[in-house]
């Protein structure tokens, strides 16, 4: 049941409600999400050069959004917990605009998709790389955190209409 504006965390009477996927098939359900982090030159630098003191900022950010993905309905209140079946994380470092591209791809097989564990693994991811670096940059900026894909269910397949970050060198 959902509301008269078709948004279906809401029941008829304008209630929140957790959506009813009892009746739904499970398909394989696959979502890919993108966000971008913009800094200072210098701090791109130790990120690119590995010498941040606390470690390799990369490395730390893909485990903290993989953990992030497996947690997303404990974040995001009427989400399904979903029994994730693969989770791949990936940075691209972009010097010219000393920016870092966190990309999540999210799978399972199941009722409802992974649009939002892929949108949570690309916040966290990012969110990391600024809690890492902001000793030496607090002007950070996340930005275009956004779904790029998703597949599977009864909706099928859906891409955005501009899948690429705008960044000079990438």
């Amino acid at each position: 049941m959902s509301s008269e504006n078709g948004l279906t965390h809401f029941d008829s009477r304008g209630q929140a409600h957790m959506v009813d996927v009892a009746a739904k098939s499970i398909t394989h359900r696959c979502a890919t999400a993108q966000g971008v982090i913009r800094m200072h030159p210098s701090t791109f630098q130790v990120i690119a050069s590995g010498s941040a003191k606390k470690g390799d900022v990369i490395g730390i950010a893909r485990i903290a959004a993989i953990m992030a993905s497996k947690k997303t309905s404990e974040l995001v209140p009427l989400c399904h917990p979903l029994p994730l079946t693969h989770v791949a994380v990936d940075f691209d470092l972009h010097e010219k605009e000393s920016a870092v591209v966190c990309r999540a791809i999210c799978e399972t097989d199941g009722k409802t998709g992974v649009e939002m564990e892929a949108l949570t693994a690309v916040e966290i991811g990012l969110l990391t790389i600024y809690d890492m670096c902001k000793a030496i940059d607090r002007g950070m900026v996340l930005s275009d955190i956004r779904l790029l894909d998703k597949n599977g269910g009864k909706s099928g397949h859906w891409q955005s209409a501009d899948p690429a970050p705008r960044l000079a060198d990438g």
